[in-house]
């Protein structure tokens, strides 16, 4: 069982910058492929980054390619989406998601997730 804590999500200022952190706790989490997902109000769940156990290998969906970078500090159970040049149309609930394969984990039907940390971008 893992258990994923979302965290960083707040009000910015449109152009701005957030990192939000995802903290997770369980048996062998360093071997867990992550990743993060939103939905805004009245849409459907979107993927955002997805980054394998070894760190080795990112993908990113094409409305934040270029503003967004995820991360992982294993030592730290952390997964983290740095995220800048901040949209309107990126305020919505990130989730962070976790899966010991990579392609249901990035298919957006992961095992584990976490409850969400609001984003919210004012223009």
């Amino acid at each position: 069982q893992v258990q994923l804590v979302e965290s960083g999500g707040g009000l910015v200022q449109a152009g701005g910058s957030l990192r939000l952190s995802c903290a997770a706790s369980g048996r062998t989490v360093s071997n867990y492929n992550m990743g993060w997902f939103r939905q805004a109000p009245g849409k459907e769940r979107e993927f955002v980054a997805a980054i394998t156990w070894t760190g080795g290998s990112t993908s990113y969906a094409d409305s934040v390619t270029g503003r967004c970078t995820i991360s992982r500090d294993n030592a730290k159970n952390t997964v983290y989406l740095q995220m800048n040049s901040l949209k309107p149309e990126d305020t919505a609930v990130y989730y962070c998601a976790a899966d010991r394969a990579f392609t249901p984990l990035r298919a957006g039907t992961g095992d584990y997730w976490g409850r969400g940390t609001q984003v919210t971008v004012s223009s």
